[in-house]
């Protein structure tokens, strides 16, 4: 960050905050912290688009909710929201390899943990895919209550530092007051699937509730049908008072077997076949097209969510405290269509990779071997011979088709594993006090955050038993590639101060981060290594003022500095320099009105972000195709950021009783302030458009509800993005609708409270798109799928 940027933002700040105060006069104060709601009925509800607050913040509605299946993934909630577009492989949410977050320039996606997410309020312990989680596997959505988008910055004690451009916190419903049972089911196109149950205990002792539930979907590839994706749920909840104390627990568990799309590989790739991700769907008995074998590109991950939160009032002052504990382990599977030489045999002696009784840990490979005889000795292709192999990946060459050897060689391949756990223990305190300064309200609040998580990551290689014929391998690996442990510990702390002087609430706050990072190479001790991620003190100011001459309209304007840790991923690689990678920082200005009242409600706003020390991979190499051994040598540094600025609007408005309208529009310009290298060169990117952030996107919901009977449609526009950072590729503009129908019959009979039936169609028109982008290449979006669910409550 340039030496002088922090001072002249903050001199923006307070002239912004000053400019406010001389337009607002002596309008009466609202609540804070209160969410606005009309709800016209049960199916349908006017909400304001954000809290009263003085960044930028919305909530997805319940019709939100209904325009998505009982299959999907939460994170489909928010895709409606101004500045949110939510990418993911198909519509069940089932493949987080393909799934990404764009808000205002940031990404959440393979490369990039730059959007913070929380559930309850805990948070999820980064979102990277290699042993990360995002906060959607802690709630299932036939649980979720609402989404909470906080776009650019959150409130001061939101705990996450990956929130560099916004949070996400998914709220997990309440326990109903009386007993009840809920039945879900689900079924769609391609194999798809679920069950659920919920039992709600009604008042199991005095003034406490509680519900557990259960739930267990499937559906398969949409490509060719060839792999099936499977997750159970089980949680529970339960809330009480105790002796004036508010007491919540809740407990969650998360079982997913996934097999993931691939990516297509540019524009070219895509506009051969739209419909096909590249994967095969059978086994070929040759190990470099077999490389690509649908059933071989999968991730197993198990996810345990505990925490217990506590509340209690004293007169002015409100304590509260929570404790929380995850666990996560997992394991992903590739097939990489050759073994390595991790022992020296001898010249002319068989490969003990072969004989899958030994294993040899850590140490590099010599050599690879693609087939052997059957004396497990390597062998040569014959001279000359050009390979007919043209897929995947452009092809390969002599040595690993089978065609060029002479008769009777042997094919060989492994299976990679490559293993995730981590545990994480957690401890939150926040105090407010509710004072006067003068005849002032004013309000006090403080806080602190500590985590500590061991992240365990180890690979291991096993020799394919008969590559020939099948992918069933050794049990006994023949390598470990690697095998290490990884300690973060974070101490954040916060304080904050708002004043209410009738005409505007202002609002000045500090937070700070402590985190630690070690690695400890368990094979290896010289590999060992920490490194300091603290950051700054962070400044945090704002105003909210309620405009006299319109009734339910305020302006906010709020100026924060947000901070994201250096990730442990960049300790993996043992070459790695990492004494100069210093923490990404985003400095965000919003500033916006807000207007509500019974059956409308709308919001503007404007922003400003600079984004700064953006942590990228330098290479030094390229490497064609995958590359399984993570050869391709390079560094993380700080190179450049990102200038973001742009509009989010909303409206939301009741036309009738029984229908209701609720449009979105996203101006986003984001561009990089810096340049690139990779490959050993330099690329001038500065100005040039942030990939896979769109400049523009806009989306018309309708929504109706009469008697028992509900409907809807909700269609998004998405403008053009890049693939790459050069901008040399750009994807075309998409619309997608979604739409749902459905009605309730009531009082079937003895026992039976309801029955809901609701057909939801997503990408109803069946439109041809690029979903999540990657540097080059992009994920193909989901084709049209419908979904029945039939709900049962007794």
């Amino acid at each position: 960050m340039t030496a002088n940027l922090p001072l002249k933002k903050r001199l923006l700040a307070i002239s912004i905050v000053s400019s406010f105060s001389a337009l607002s006069g002596t309008a009466m104060a609202q609540d804070d912290n209160e969410q606005k709601k009309v709800t016209k009925d049960k199916y349908e509800s006017i909400e304001v688009t954000g809290r009263s607050v003085s960044y930028a913040n919305n909530s997805s509605t319940e019709s939100m909710k209904l325009q998505q299946s009982g299959m999907t993934s939460a994170l489909a909630s928010v895709d409606n929201l101004p500045g949110v577009l939510i990418n993911e492989g198909d519509p069940f949410g089932s493949d987080e390899w393909s799934t990404s977050i764009s808000m205002r320039g940031f990404q959440l996606d393979l490369e990039s943990q730059q959007i913070g997410m929380t559930m309850d309020g805990i948070p999820n312990g980064n979102s990277n895919y290699a042993g990360g989680t995002k906060a959607n596997r802690f709630v299932d959505s036939e649980n979720l209550a609402t989404s909470e988008v906080s776009q650019g910055t959150a409130d001061i004690a939101s705990r996450s530092h990956e929130a560099l451009g916004g949070t996400i916190n998914f709220t997990s419903i309440d326990p109903a007051l009386d007993e009840r049972l809920t039945i879900s089911s689900t079924l769609g196109e391609y194999n798809a699937q679920k069950l659920y149950a919920r039992y709600d205990t009604g008042e199991v002792a005095k003034d406490t509730f509680a519900w557990i539930s259960l739930s267990s979907q499937q559906n398969d590839d949409y490509m060719d049908g060839s792999a099936t994706n499977t997750r159970d749920h089980i949680a529970a909840k339960v809330i009480s008072r105790i002796n004036e104390t508010d007491v919540v627990g809740y407990i969650s568990h998360d079982d997913a077997r996934e097999y993931t799309y691939q990516r297509v590989y540019g524009l070219a790739q895509y506009e051969q076949n739209p419909e096909w991700d590249g994967l095969l769907a059978d086994w070929t008995g040759n190990p470099y097209q077999d490389q690509a074998w649908r059933q071989g590109w999968g991730t197993a991950r198990e996810n345990t969510l505990a925490y217990l939160k506590a509340e209690r009032e004293f007169d002015d002052i409100i304590i509260s405290a929570n404790t929380y504990y995850h666990k996560n382990e997992g394991r992903g599977i590739w097939i990489p269509y050759y073994m390595a030489d991790v022992t020296d045999d001898g010249e002319g002696n068989a490969h003990s990779e072969l004989d899958g009784s030994t294993t040899v840990y850590g140490g590099g490979y010599s050599d690879l071997i693609y087939f052997v005889n059957r004396d497990g000795q390597s062998l040569s292709p014959v001279e000359g011979c050009q390979s007919s192999i043209a897929y995947p990946y452009g092809g390969g060459g002599a040595e690993v088709d089978g065609d060029c050897y002479e008769q009777g060689a042997i094919p060989v391949s492994s299976r990679r594993h490559t293993h995730y756990q981590k545990e994480r223990y957690g401890f939150n305190a926040d105090f407010v006090w509710n004072t006067m300064l003068g005849d002032m309200p004013n309000v006090v609040r403080a806080g602190i955050w500590y985590e500590d998580y061991t992240r365990d990551m180890a690979r291991d290689w096993h020799k394919t038993i008969d590559a020939a014929t099948g992918p069933r391998f050794e049990n006994t690996p023949y390598w470990v590639q690697y095998d290490r442990k990884f300690l973060v510990e974070t101490l954040m702390y916060y304080a904050e101060d708002e004043l209410d002087a009738g005409f505007a609430k202002f609002r000045l706050g500090v937070k700070q981060f402590k985190v630690d990072l070690e690695k400890d190479d368990q094979i290896d001790a010289v590999n060992d290594i920490s490194v300091s991620s603290d950051s700054d003190v962070l400044l945090s100011v704002g105003v909210v003022a309620p405009i006299p001459a319109v009734r339910g309209l305020e302006a906010f304007a709020g100026y924060t500095e947000n901070y994201a840790a250096i990730k442990d991923v960049i300790l993996e690689d043992n070459n790695n320099d990492v004494s100069n990678v210093e923490p990404e920082t985003a400095d965000n200005i919003d500033v916006g009105l807000r207007y509500s009242s019974p059956g409308f409600n709308a919001s503007l706003t404007y922003y400003d972000i600079r984004f700064e020390n953006r942590i990228t991979f330098f290479s030094v190499a390229e490497v064609d195709g995958i590359d399984f051994l993570e050869s391709a040598e390079g560094a993380y540094i700080n190179v450049g950021g990102i200038d973001s600025q742009g509009i989010e609007a909303s409206v939301d408005y009741a036309i009738t009783d029984s229908l209701s309208v609720y449009g979105s529009y996203t101006y986003n310009d984001s561009t990089y302030n810096g340049d690139v290298q990779n490959a050993g060169s330099e690329n001038s990117i500065a100005g040039n458009r942030v990939l896979g952030s769109a400049k523009e996107m806009a989306v018309v919901s309708f929504d109706y509800s009469h008697d028992d009977y509900f409907a809807g449609i909700s269609t998004k526009y998405v403008g053009p993005r890049y693939l790459n950072q050069a901008n040399s590729q750009r994807t075309d503009s998409y619309i997608i609708s979604d739409f749902y129908i459905g009605k309730t019959v009531y009082d079937l009979g003895p026992g039976v409270d309801s029955l809901e039936m609701r057909l939801t169609v997503n990408n109803l028109f069946d439109e041809d798109y690029l979903g999540s982008i990657a540097p080059n290449a992009g994920w193909i979006g989901a084709p049209r799928i419908a979904a029945l669910n039939v709900k049962l409550a007794f």
